[in-house]
Order: structure tokens, then sequence, then C-alpha cells
């Protein structure tokens, strides 16, 4: 082969490379420079130009700049399809109500037990039982007494005596063993002591407890009987831990028993938790003038408490994803971004913002899983503003 014919062969194959990188480098090249759009909220649906979503409508978005965004772009028109609705987040004034369980229970602090002071014997015991209504200076029991026989002897001498000392000594310690007055002037009357000396109710009340029947041999100092005064009782509330820092003694309270409403303000607020059922107890005094409310009747409890004015988002705007609580809001152009925000307490459908929005922020308040699609939130998260 001579030397001309060989040059003319390499000169056609160094072309034919040639043309065959140039080819490879332009594909190359317009491939990488191809623009895709996919649906935000449908992330399989992809196209080679701008157009709208076969499923939901939406505008597709250019896939280079949906990687890049933090927000989604939702036209009016799918905004109107889809039911999405924005809500304002404000400065308004918040009251939270608290509904919990509470239990009707005895003032502890209207309880009496009737005790003697002397030991003796219950001769005779009147029709006396637990639940039975006392009035005060009701005959209760009849009781013998030795020491109670001689100090009736000792008040008739002295008043034999006719020395007003000795006679004032000796009434006095008579009423120390709960003689009354009327007793004592009618012993003095009779000029004989009596056996047996009737014991008197010392107050009004419902007997909650009966310890001795007839023939009880009973001692200085021990209860006979305890007398409950109804006319106020106490509701103990089931508060939550949550719920501890709001709730202070002299709150107003509503407390509902069998459709009634009892209004009742907390006295006292519980010092421990109970380690069951992680609540501690709230008592709400409750006026009960009827005797209505009984003890251990069932009950739901409401307190309110002012929060005063606070920066809120509504409630249907929060959404959560684990350990982050963020809400969409209205960016302007279309765009929803979401951003990340701090929360307090909750009150009449609202939450208190103590992070990450503004007065005046407009906030999705409805169609809210839509827009938390699944791949346009994972990268929505990642770029997700901090709270300010």
């Amino acid at each position: 082969m001579n030397i001309r014919l060989l040059a003319c062969i390499a000169g056609i194959a160094l072309t034919f490379t040639g043309c065959s990188k140039a080819h490879d480098h332009a594909a190359t090249t317009a491939s990488a420079t191809a623009v895709k759009y996919h649906c935000p909220m449908h992330s399989q649906i992809i196209r080679d130009a701008p157009g709208s979503c076969p499923i939901c409508g939406m505008g597709l978005v250019k896939i280079t700049e949906a990687k890049s965004s933090t927000g989604v772009v939702i036209p009016a028109e799918t905004r109107q399809r889809i039911g999405l609705t924005l809500g304002t987040v404000e400065k308004r004034p918040l009251v939270r109500e608290l509904r919990t369980s509470a239990r009707i229970v005895t003032d502890e602090t209207r309880l009496y037990h009737v005790t003697l002071k002397t030991e003796g014997w219950i001769e005779h015991f009147h029709s006396i039982f637990v639940g039975k209504f006392i009035q005060k200076g009701e005959p209760l029991m009849k009781i013998y007494s030795p020491e109670l026989l001689t100090t009736q002897r000792e008040f008739l001498d002295a008043t034999q005596s006719g020395n007003s000392n000795l006679i004032v000594a000796a009434s006095r310690r008579l009423e120390l063993l709960d003689m009354t007055a009327a007793q004592i002037a009618a012993l003095q009357k009779a000029g004989e002591p009596e056996r047996t000396v009737t014991l008197y109710a010392p107050t009004s009340g419902y007997v909650a407890e009966r310890n001795i029947a007839a023939g009880h041999k009973v001692m200085p100092g021990e209860m006979l009987l305890t007398l409950a005064d109804l006319s106020v009782v106490w509701a103990d509330a089931d508060i939550y831990e949550s719920d501890l820092p709001l709730v202070k003694a002299g709150m107003p309270a509503e407390v509902t028993v069998n459709s009634q409403v009892f209004t009742g303000t907390v006295t006292f607020v519980s010092p421990t938790i109970d380690p069951d059922s992680r609540t501690m107890k709230a008592r709400i005094e409750l006026p009960n003038p009827d005797a209505t409310l009984k003890p251990e009747m069932f009950a739901t409890a409401r307190l309110k408490f002012d929060l005063g004015e606070q920066l809120a988002i509504p409630a249907a705007a929060v959404m959560r994803t684990g350990e982050r609580v963020y809400a969409f809001r209205d960016a302007g152009g279309d765009k929803l971004e979401p951003v990340e925000i701090k929360l307090g307490a909750r009150a009449e459908g609202w939450f208190v913002v103590l992070a990450g929005l503004a007065a005046g922020d407009k906030v999705v308040t409805s169609a809210n899983f839509l827009v938390d699609s699944e791949s346009q939130l994972r990268a929505a998260l990642d770029g997700m503003k901090p709270a300010r």
C-alpha cells in the first residue's frame, strides 16, 4: 500500500473520530441543559414542558427550582379546587378552659367528733344512725359516770353552803363535763343528783360515723360520733402535670353534677402528685345550703385561666412531624413555605406563638395534608427556617 493511500485512510478515520466526539459532547450538553417539570404534590408526574398535573391540576414546577425551593407553589385556582384556606397570626385575648374529673368530699374543717371528758357507761342511746341529720341541742345518749355523779353532789353541797365562790367553781366543773346551763339549773332546783346525765349534740350535722352502742363503756377522749356539716363541701379536681403552672388558689371554678352547675372557688392546690395517675388535687369550695351535693358524688370541674393578650395561631394551622412543629406561611406569589414554630398554651382553638411567626402572617388552615406532600415536604424541612 503506498504512502498516499495510507494518509487518506488515516484522515478519514480522524475525521470520523472527531465527529463522534463532537456528537457525544453535544448530546451530553443537551442532556445537561434539559429542563424537566414535576408536580409538587405528586412527584411521580414528570414532564418535559410546563403544564398541569393530571391528578390534582396543580401547576408543574421545574425540578431544579423545586430542589432549591423551601416552599410549595400552588396557584389560586388550584387552592380553590382543593379547598385551601388561610388564617392570620394575630394578637388576641385568650382564655383557656380546663375540664377535668372531680369528686365531692366532706369539708374536713366542718367535722365534729363527739367525745366524753369522763369515764362512764352508755345507759341509753337515742335513735342515732349514720346519715341522720342531727340538730344542735338534740339529745344523743344518757351516760352513767361516777365522776359526774360526784361533781353533782359537790355542786349541791356548795349551793347549800351559800358560798358563792364554791358555787361558781362547782358549776364550772359541771360545764367542763358537758352539762348544759339548763341541766345545772334543773339540778339546783331538784336538789338531788341525776344518776344518768343526757348528752346533747354540740353542733348540727349529719352522722358520718358511729362507734358505740348502748351498754358501751367509754373512756375520756374516746370518739363516740362524727358529725359532718355539709352546708359547704369540697370538690377535689384532678389536675395533670402540664396544667400545674396555671392552677392557683383563688381561681373561680364551675362544678357540674347531674347536669346541675355549682359555682365555687379553688381554695387549695395539693403540693404532691399521685404517682399512679400523675395528677394532683385542686380543692374547690362549694356552698351547699340544701345539701344537694353528697360526699362521693362524681362531678366535672371547669377552670378558666385568663392568659391575657397573646400572639396566637389558629390550631388548624399547626402541623407536627416528630420533634418539629411547623406551619405553612403564605410567602406571596402563590408560594407556601413551611416555618418551624414554638408554641405555648392552647386556648379556644388557638395556640400561643412563642417564636417563628409574626402578627399578620397568613398561614394555611385547611388542606394542610395536601400541601404536605411526600417529596416536597422532605426537601422543605431540610431547608426550613429556624424559629425567630
